[in-house]
């Protein structure tokens, strides 16, 4: 899921440098999403034990 964020957020650089000011919010906008459901996800693990902080 983090290299689906990567890409969005590559292809709103690229949008917003030509001139695409929808395409480049709207892909904006879904790596936002896709980085809060990441980090839920990460927390929610965290808090069940699934992930162990040494």
């Amino acid at each position: 899921m983090l290299q689906w964020i990567l890409i969005f957020l590559a292809i709103a650089a690229v949008a917003s440098l030509l001139g695409f000011r929808g395409v480049a919010g709207a892909s904006a906008g879904i790596a936002k999403v896709l980085i809060f459901v990441v980090l839920v996800i990460f927390i929610i693990a965290l808090f069940a034990g699934f992930i162990v902080v040494a």
